[in-house]
């Protein structure tokens, strides 16, 4: 062993090693540098401006040249009548799309992988995945027309089975409000994201169905001892994924299936910064509720994966 010069088994000191390490996969660091330079440039850089939420932003001053406030404007949210409020609209509707929307997708990989016949099995396939490809502003239209209070043929629908009132506008119900969300939702996602397990459930091996088959299991019990622990590290991850944006309720959708009627169910965190701190040019209080959102987001990336990594064994770091 040489001065200074710390060598492993194979004899290679430090420097050695690097220069083996990079001759053998330079081409795969070029193949990742533009993603990396994606990264940082559209998701780190940025991240400059969240001083915004700690200083008196203004558009003469710039970002850097307000007067600091500190913790300010995060007193001003937590003080807000609406603090309490947009926190449980956000998290009820959160909470509520994973519980319902999370398994739907997991349920139909697995009853598309019962099923044995390739064609039937294609054209199910593609008829679950067509609603994603349906915009969001699409998607709220069919809504609003299914759903009018006079003319829409679901509202009626319900109506004539009295599962509503008659005169109930489902539309500007505030208790119809989260269901049609998530319901649409899982409807609109649920074959997307079935994707993922319907892969992994592929690479499980066809002689543990055989095998079931000769024990007499049932297809639920197939589903329930094979497909299901094949599937569960592919779930754990997706959920730790899922925790991390559970306050990231989409703007996109939850804006136009606002109106006045709803507003007590419908005002959330995203649709709250944007009245408030958009419409009205409060840009440093916008931009500090919304780094308390991604501080509560990644609070919960954390304990779920955690939780998962004690439970399971499965988790992202």
């Amino acid at each position: 062993m040489g001065k200074n010069r710390e060598t492993d088994e194979t004899g290679l000191n430090a420097g050695e090693r690097m220069k083996r390490y990079w001759s053998h996969n330079w081409q795969l660091w070029l193949m990742l540098l533009p993603g990396i330079i994606y990264i940082f440039v559209f998701c780190y850089v940025p991240m400059y401006g969240v001083q915004l939420a700690f200083r008196d932003y203004s558009f003469t001053s710039g970002i850097t040249g307000g007067k600091w406030e500190g913790f300010k404007y995060f007193r001003q949210y937590f003080d807000s009548p609406m603090f309490i409020p947009t926190l449980r609209n956000t998290f009820i509707i959160a909470l509520t799309s994973i519980v319902v929307g999370f398994p739907a997708p997991i349920i139909l990989a697995m009853i598309i992988n019962q099923i044995r016949n390739t064609k039937w099995k294609k054209i199910v396939q593609t008829t679950v995945y067509i609603p994603y490809f349906i915009s969001v502003v699409v998607l709220v239209s069919m809504i609003n027309i299914l759903f009018a209070n006079d003319s829409g043929v679901v509202g009626n629908f319900l109506k004539a089975i009295h599962l509503v009132g008659q005169n109930v506008n489902i539309l500007g119900k505030e208790s119809a409000f989260v269901p049609l969300y998530v319901l649409t939702g899982v409807w609109q996602s649920m074959g997307w994201n079935s994707i993922i397990f319907i892969a992994a459930l592929s690479s499980v091996d066809t002689q543990l169905y055989d095998a079931c088959k000769i024990d007499g299991a049932n297809r639920w019990q197939t589903m329930w001892n094979i497909d299901f622990p094949a599937i569960l590290p592919t779930i754990m991850i997706l959920l730790i994924l899922n925790m991390g944006n559970i306050l990231n309720v989409g703007f996109d959708k939850v804006f136009p299936m606002q109106n006045s009627l709803n507003l007590g169910a419908s005002q959330v965190i995203s649709t709250y910064v944007y009245t408030v701190g958009i419409k009205s040019s409060q840009f440093s209080f916008g931009a500090a509720v919304g780094l308390f959102n991604t501080a509560i987001n990644f609070v919960f990336l954390l304990l779920t994966n955690y939780l998962s990594k004690n439970a399971t064994g499965t988790g992202l770091m």
